[in-house]
């Protein structure tokens, strides 16, 4: 104790103050400098998002066919199939997940957009299973989640037997179909 009050005594009170403001620093960096810094960056890549993205085409009713065509041209051409479900796949291999054999099924409506629908029953901790669902509506726009069912064999079992639906939307091969 006594060498607490001689060390006290040697800082004086301008040393006190200092240790003090020190201590304060602490959690206010924590609690307000490092969430600012974070919010900062998530700006600095919208914004790059921004600046590398299409410029934006105003709509005009005066060609509704060729606003239509615009439409099916934002959808990848079904025979890009193989590579949208190889690049579903890597997001699966990026996340850490176990595919299982999964169902697909292509469905040609009259017209308008192919729909292939996909269920992928899948192994993993949570967390994966959602990096999975997320980076898929990310990195994959054109790709819709049909449905999501989750089933825990035990209370403490980590490991979650899921089931995810989706559905990837192509525009027709021939560009005379999807008129």
């Amino acid at each position: 104790m006594n060498r607490v009050h001689a060390w006290l005594r040697a800082l004086g009170p301008a040393g006190i103050v200092g240790i003090g403001v020190l201590f304060f620093c602490v959690p206010f960096y924590f609690s307000a400098v490092r969430p600012a810094e974070r919010e900062l960056q998530a700006q600095r890549l919208a914004a790059e998002r921004l600046r590398t993205r299409q410029p934006y085409e105003p709509v005009s009713a005066n060609n509704p066919a060729a606003e239509l065509q615009r439409f099916y041209g934002l959808f990848p051409p079904i025979q890009s199939l193989p590579d949208q479900l190889e690049r579903l796949y890597g997001i699966a291999r990026q996340s850490k997940l176990d595919l299982q054999q999964g169902e697909y099924r292509l469905e040609r409506p009259r017209d308008g957009l192919l729909s292939y629908r996909i269920t992928l029953p899948m192994r993993g901790p949570y967390a994966q299973i959602r990096t999975f669902v997320g980076a898929a509506l990310t990195e994959m726009p054109t790709v819709s989640i049909d449905a999501l069912r989750f089933e825990r064999k035990k209370a403490g079992d980590v490991q979650l037997d899921a089931q995810v639906r989706l559905t990837m939307y192509f525009r027709p091969g021939d560009e005379s179909e999807a008129k």
